[in-house]
């Protein structure tokens, strides 16, 4: 079993940054990638960052400029860094690893575990 703890979201205003944190344990693998996606009430899981084992990262249009992923391998951590936030940047944020050695990385279905998630609330 792999373990994915997610750590650094709250409230913050409009113009202001956060960084997410994502800390795997338990059954050493190796992932393929690790990826961020959120859920806003009402909407689905969406991914908003990615990144591969061979380091290239992925961002969808709306946050690209805005946030970072980045990954520490020797604390098996991978972090979101999140500036000039938006209140449409408000959701539930996961943290994924995606652990099969095929397949794509840019839906849910792609990764094998997942993390409780963190709440991220901006205000206007």
């Amino acid at each position: 079993q792999v373990w994915l703890v997610e750590s650094g979201g709250g409230l913050v205003q409009a113009g202001g940054s956060l960084r997410l944190s994502c800390a795997a344990s338990g059954r050493t693998f190796s992932s393929y990638a690790m990826g961020w996606f959120r859920q806003a009430p009402g909407k689905e899981r969406g991914l908003v960052a990615a990144i591969t084992s061979g380091g290239a990262t992925f961002y969808v249009d709306s946050v690209k400029g805005r946030f970072t992923i980045s990954g520490d391998n020797a604390k098996n951590t991978v972090y979101l860094q999140m500036n000039n936030l938006k209140p449409e940047d408000t959701a539930v944020y996961y943290c994924a690893a995606k652990a099969r050695g095929y397949g794509g990385f840019h839906n849910t279905k792609d990764y094998d575990y997942w993390g409780q998630g963190t709440q991220v609330t901006v205000s206007s």
